[in-house]
């Protein structure tokens, strides 16, 4: 169980319970509604556990809410200011990335755009650009970004990997195995907001019968 901030209570999980370290890439697996997003939002503080502890060590930045500081009537560049703001970024920081998060997008003139403008890919590769150009310790991700033409798949995918060497922490909910086989070391399996399964990834797929690529 979490309560969010505003007092409500949700009643998502219980009894979850693992230990990540620096390198760690975790796939979260199950189906539709069983506690992955409300996990992700745990790690991330928006709900707190009403029973144990969170203890997150490191910087967080979270992608599974693209929207997450993002203003429709500000333009791009605004709404990266609005969003490294959010993140507790100074100005100096911010304007020291902002044309390498600009020139990350591949957003070209409609960065000066407003937002409401732009398609969800487009959205969505500006808050990858921002979310990732700081190195956070630890990234949370439902879904992959999935949008955008494969040569910004590719660089996206490049930039994930560099991010897991840099010995950052990656938690990825999907349910795409194929792309969890790629990206992931562990699995956690949630089954109606329980723990299932915590287990190196190579044994999770195996157990299941899951052929990696060829």
């Amino acid at each position: 169980m979490s309560r969010s901030k505003t007092g409500s209570v949700v009643q998502a999980l219980n009894d979850v319970s693992f230990k990540l370290e620096s390198g760690d890439r975790l796939g979260l697996v199950g189906t539709n509604g069983a506690g992955k997003t409300t996990l992700l939002k745990v790690l991330y503080g928006i709900y707190e556990p009403t029973h144990g502890e969170v203890d997150v060590v490191g910087r967080t930045d979270a992608l599974f809410n693209i929207n997450l500081g993002f203003r429709k009537e500000a333009s791009g560049r605004r709404n990266i200011v609005l969003r490294g703001l959010i993140n507790g970024w100074d100005m100096s920081q911010i304007n020291e990335r902002m044309e390498k998060i600009i020139e990350f997008s591949e957003l070209g003139d409609f960065i000066d755009l407003p937002l409401k403008t732009y398609s969800q890919g487009m959205a969505a590769r500006l808050a990858f650009s921002v979310a990732t150009s700081l190195d956070p310790e630890i990234l949370l991700m439902d879904e992959w970004i999935g949008a955008g033409d494969p040569e910004f798949q590719a660089k996206a995918k490049n930039r994930m990997e560099h991010l897991a060497e840099r010995a950052g922490i990656i938690v990825l909910a999907s349910h795409n195995h194929l792309l969890l086989q790629r990206t992931c070391n562990k699995i956690l399996e949630l089954e109606s907001g329980k723990l299932k399964a915590f287990q190196e990834a190579e044994e999770w797929f195996d157990a299941h019968g899951i052929a990696g690529e060829s």
